[in-house]
């Protein structure tokens, strides 16, 4: 009795399933649900490449940006080296002309007045 109701919930689960999972009706013939399930998956792949479409623009934008973005720092850092060398330049000029004692005046006070500044604003 009991295998007779699982026959009979079997048939009813899978009543009007051809092989292969297919549902047919008595109005459509295989070759037109091939058709409306070839149809159905080119939409879900056609909305799949538009979404991979969307994204690798966007990927390209912010790729685009980005490198704007890094373009801008190098040119930055390119005036930021020319500063410094001249700086460095003259600080060359003034370790060049100056004598040994001017230029530890100029060092130990350059360090006090680090040190002066440190400790007001530690406090």
């Amino acid at each position: 009795m009991n295998s007779r109701r699982e026959r009979n919930a079997r048939a009813a689960l899978f009543d009007g399933i051809e092989e292969g999972g297919i549902r047919a009706s008595s109005s459509y013939s295989s070759h037109e649900i091939d058709e409306q399930e070839n149809d159905r998956a080119v939409d879900g792949l056609q909305d799949r490449v538009n979404l991979l479409k969307r994204l690798s623009g966007d990927v390209h934008e912010e790729v685009e940006t980005h490198n704007r973005m890094l373009d801008r720092m190098g040119n930055d850092m390119d005036s930021s080296r020319g500063v410094l060398s001249g700086t460095m330049d003259k600080f060359k000029k003034v370790f060049e002309t100056k004598s040994s004692r001017r230029m530890f005046t100029l060092v130990a006070s350059f360090v006090v007045i680090f040190l002066i500044v440190y400790y007001l604003i530690s406090k």
